[in-house]
């Protein structure tokens, strides 16, 4: 029978959960955001995080200024550095290295090869791309961290979404992430016991909230309440936790954006395992870009937070009780049908009875084989058009 595991059962709380996550999708996002922070980068808590976020802001200020008003000064005693003198004030502003490439790019001038410059000549080239800059005008992004930085220069429309307005959307629902609500910083799968482990102490190592000068991401799941789906092959429940991770730049550096989903583990490379029914948002930093935001994605993301597994689960049911092939001819006609090679059709059959035991009969055991092989994909594109194939059968048997 498909339920939700009651989170009475103490025993399992306490040991962990024994999980499958050689099904389903692997999603390597927060890996990869794993592997790139220091750990000046790394929170332990939202509240750190958030505290962090805020200071920033407050030290920081934006105004829209006349490009060509702009005065890009040079020292030779100082050929590294250069300075921007803005109009209303005196204080002279040193661009940051992702500010300086943003202010190239909008002038038409290549940074890198600025970058290479002396700072007297660099300056120069500066200097006329914006008395030359055709839009006139620049939003500048400036902070006084004891002196004056610019963090971005942007187009006049620019839309800023702040760091911490994502962050007080998400503590809104997960409180410090650190488990005083259900939503907190993942635990570990052992590999060797398949067990998942939800109680992992939270460390610089562990943490997957994250913030630099350019952006935050935060992954958290609610991972004490796990959600059996079916039943695996072994007769052990098949289960799943609810997860979401978000990003934002308030300086440019990437758009905004909110992912959810279902997964049955995250590995200590924070590699996410067995992923199903991934949903994502994304707000270009445009025109009423903090508009959308609070209209759009802040309630998604509490829609989500708040919402039953239900429709989830009955969708996974509905996938292994919609039975669409009997014997070999139709196993191949329907995978054809659904866009797969002769090739990739044999692949899946033979992936699924090698796994399964087994041919695939329903449609879940289809998408179960065509995500194994999407994992072996070394080529995004490759394995992205395989997990969109999936997704669009599963949606078939909702």
């Amino acid at each position: 029978m498909t339920q939700i595991v009651m989170a009475a059962d103490t025993r399992d709380r306490r040991s962990g959960y024994k999980v499958d996550a050689s099904r389903g999708e692997r999603v390597g996002r927060v890996s990869s955001e794993w592997h790139s922070r220091p750990d000046d980068e790394r929170y332990l808590s939202l509240a750190d995080l958030h505290a962090s976020v805020v200071t920033r802001t407050e030290r920081s200020r934006t105004r829209t200024v006349e490009s060509s008003a702009i005065r890009v000064e040079a020292s030779n005693n100082d050929p590294e550095r250069l300075r921007l003198i803005v109009p209303g004030s005196d204080t002279p502003i040193a661009p940051t290295n992702w500010s300086f490439g943003q202010l190239s790019s909008l002038v038409g001038a290549p940074a890198s090869y600025l970058r290479e410059l002396p700072a007297p000549l660099a300056a120069i080239n500066l200097q006329y791309g914006l008395a030359a800059h055709r839009s006139e005008q620049i939003k500048t992004y400036e902070i006084d961290d004891g002196r004056t930085e610019l963090r971005a220069a942007t187009g006049p429309d620019y839309g800023r979404i702040f760091d911490h307005q994502l962050v007080e959307s998400v503590r809104r629902i997960a409180g410090n992430g650190t488990g005083d609500t259900r939503w907190k910083v993942p635990g570990v799968l052992d590999w060797g016991t398949g067990m998942y482990n939800p109680h992992t102490e939270i460390s610089k190592e562990t943490t997957t909230l994250y913030a630099s000068d350019r952006d935050i991401f935060l992954f958290l799941v609610d991972d004490l309440n796990p959600i059996e789906a079916g039943r695996l092959p072994s007769g052990e429940p098949d289960l799943y936790f609810r997860g979401f991770y978000c990003w934002n730049s308030e300086v440019g550096a990437r758009t905004f954006g909110i992912a959810s989903f279902y997964l049955r583990a995250v590995c200590q490379n924070r590699n996410l395992w067995g992923v199903e029914d991934f949903q994502q948002i994304t707000i270009r930093h445009s025109k009423l870009a903090d508009f959308r935001f609070a209209r759009e994605a802040a309630p998604a993301l509490t829609r989500f937070a708040n919402s039953s597994p239900q429709p989830f689960i009955t969708s996974i049911r509905s996938a292994r009780e919609t039975i669409v092939a009997r014997n070999d001819d139709d196993r191949s006609d329907f995978l054809r049908k659904a866009g797969f090679s002769k090739a990739e059709t044999g692949k899946i059959i033979e992936t699924v009875l090698r796994e399964e035991g087994r041919p695939p009969v329903s449609i879940f055991d289809f998408v179960q084989g065509i995500t194994a092989i999407a994992r072996s994909r070394p080529h995004q594109d490759a394995r992205l058009d395989l997990e969109a194939k999936a997704k669009r059968l599963l949606e078939k048997a909702a």
